[in-house]
């Protein structure tokens, strides 16, 4: 059960007009009252002697008993009320009842109150209803309304249970803004996916990720192909932002960035823009050893990116919560890089990602910036770095990355549900479920190479490794060597024994880092974990070959038959 209570409005006439007509799409089917503050309230959907007009008067009639000093500015209250998709269809009955539970509740109409307001509840779909109400009661008072919104949700809540309707998680206030009816109509019109208010969002947000001042802000909008009107103070100062896209057909409507959500407003923005190095420049934040890969193109930025969300990951799990939010905050900044920047095959999942993280990236818990600093710098890594390319040690780099931020994306996840911040933590796993089906998609290619030059390995080195691993990681060596993508990891090994490392101690170091019972695929994970620790090309074939039994024939390619990208996980299931 969905309650929104709309803007305040003027006219009591406009909205009934808009309620009882058939909509721009047609959309609006049969209306009708369902319940009102008298049971003898005109009905203009059913009866053919009653008009908009007899309705507006006896709704207005408190309204403008008083002298015109006396009356309010805005006087109509619009509250709807929208089932879930998947909850069956509601009778009139039952939608007149939630339709009373609704105005009680606000203050519109307490039970028992004889002086409260008029309202009429009005139905033209299967799934929601409308309530209209003007807010000048019986006895000349303004009804007291406050928190109606939260008060609205409240109820619904007892309505789920008492309908046994789907439970939907109760806000906090740090949602953004949805889209009105009308920008969906319009999307809709035009063949859009999502509402010009939620492309705006998305762009802003990307134009924020690593960001540093204002002047790069603006210029990356403007790149983005954004109209900007900037809010300048007498003295100069500038005090706020709007943004809007180019129409072609009508006029271009402007949305400020608090409108967009609360975070994008220009203070909270400000907040974002400690210091911060220019692109490719490290962090002082500790890091793994990766980090001292010198500045370079797509995949080094990649690499630094999972080195910085692996130290994120240890925050949450042990830092403090102003820390961990800003953390969390950064991490949604990562996510909209990495959507604009990776392959078309990874694209749209990591944008969906993106998107749905963006709701769990704000909760009253006050995040305390500069905490955030290494990866902001990752965001602003991956964006100065340029469009990675699917395959080689891009398209590797971009599945160990996915990988980690899987991982940071399921702490953050938990953390909220920790907190019970009901909305961020399922926001959160969305987001996690849009992660797993672009490592899906980025993943085969690398770990089917690395799979290959295991296969490929001699038989004395694959004993060498599989004794690394009964001393590394004795409780799980059964459960490794059982997996197909054994075959990637002993590669992994031996490459890293190649470079220098002691594989039994680098194992022993990445099996500790981090519980791996819950992992879909153990092999997976310590072969990224390796990969990065340790320094090693994501992709295979960037690595010399090792010593190898005879090759199979061109055209013969056992292939691992199930990788992890391809083994189910549980929900928050660690994957890095």
């Amino acid at each position: 059960m969905i309650p929104r209570v709309h803007d305040m409005g003027t006219r009591t006439i406009g909205l009934l007009y808009y309620l009882y007509e058939p909509g721009t799409h047609e959309e609006h089917v049969d209306p009708h009252l369902v319940a009102a503050w008298d049971d003898l309230a005109p009905d203009p959907g059913r009866d053919p002697g009653a008009t908009y007009g007899d309705l507006q008067r006896l709704l207005d009639q408190p309204v403008t008993a008083l002298s015109k000093s006396r009356r309010p500015a805005e006087h109509v209250w619009h509250l709807s009320v929208r089932g879930a998709p998947e909850d069956p269809i509601l009778t009139d009955e039952q939608w007149a009842d939630i339709a009373r539970r609704m105005v009680a509740a606000t203050g519109i109409a307490p039970d028992g109150d004889d002086a409260a307001c008029r309202w009429a509840a009005v139905r033209h779909a299967d799934d929601h209803i409308h309530i209209i109400a003007t807010v000048v009661r019986e006895d000349g008072r303004q009804a007291r309304i406050r928190r109606d919104g939260a008060r609205s949700q409240e109820e619904a809540r007892k309505i789920e249970v008492d309908y046994g309707l789907r439970r939907l998680n109760t806000g906090d206030g740090t949602a953004a803004k949805p889209p009105t009816s009308a920008e969906r109509h319009k999307a809709q019109r035009q063949g859009k996916e999502r509402t010009p208010r939620e492309e705006l969002r998305e762009a802003v947000r990307r134009a924020v990720a690593g960001a540093t001042s204002e002047l790069e802000f603006f210029n990356r909008l403007a790149a983005a192909g954004l109209l900007i009107r900037q809010r300048v103070a007498p003295s100069g100062d500038l005090l706020g932002y709007k943004v809007a896209l180019p129409d072609e057909d009508d006029e271009p409507i402007f949305y400020s960035g608090s409108t967009l959500a609360p975070d994008l407003s220009l203070p909270r923005i400000r907040e974002r823009w400690s210091e911060v190095a220019e692109p490719g420049q490290r962090s002082e934040a500790p890091t793994d050893r990766s980090s001292r890969q010198a500045p370079g193109g797509p995949a080094a930025a990649r690499r630094r990116a999972a080195s910085a969300a692996w130290q994120a990951v240890l925050v949450i799990d042990h830092g403090d919560d102003a820390q961990i939010a800003a953390h969390i905050a950064a991490a949604g900044e990562v996510l909209d890089a990495l959507a604009k920047t990776s392959a078309a095959h990874t694209r749209r999942e990591l944008r969906d990602a993106a998107f749905a993280f963006e709701r769990a990236s704000r909760s009253h818990i006050r995040a305390e910036r500069g905490h955030d600093r290494a990866l902001r710098q990752a965001a602003r890594d991956l964006v100065y770095s340029g469009p990675a390319l699917g395959r080689g040690e891009d398209g590797a780099t971009t599945a160990m990355l996915i990988d980690t931020v899987f991982f940071l994306v399921t702490a953050a996840a938990h953390w909220h549900g920790r907190k019970q911040h009901a909305q961020q933590a399922a926001a959160a796993q969305q987001a996690a479920e849009h992660l797993r089906a672009a490592y899906q998609a980025a993943a085969p290619i690398p770990l089917g190479a690395l799979y290959q030059r295991g296969r490929r390995l001699s038989q004395p080195l694959r004993h060498k490794h599989v004794a690394y691993l009964r001393q590394s990681v004795p409780d799980l060596a059964a459960h490794i060597l059982a997996e197909p993508g054994w075959y990637a990891l002993a590669a992994t090994l031996a490459d890293a024994e190649s470079a220098g490392h002691d594989p039994a101690a680098l194992l022993a170091e990445a099996a500790a880092r981090r519980e791996l019972d819950t992992a879909g695929s153990v092999s997976d994970v310590l072969v990224w974990r390796l990969r990065r620790m340790a320094n090693l090309p994501a992709d295979a074939s960037a690595m010399p070959e090792h010593g190898a039994t005879t090759p199979q024939p061109p055209g013969v390619s056992p292939g691992p038959p199930r990788t992890a990208a391809t083994a189910p996980t549980r929900p928050g299931n660690s994957r890095t």
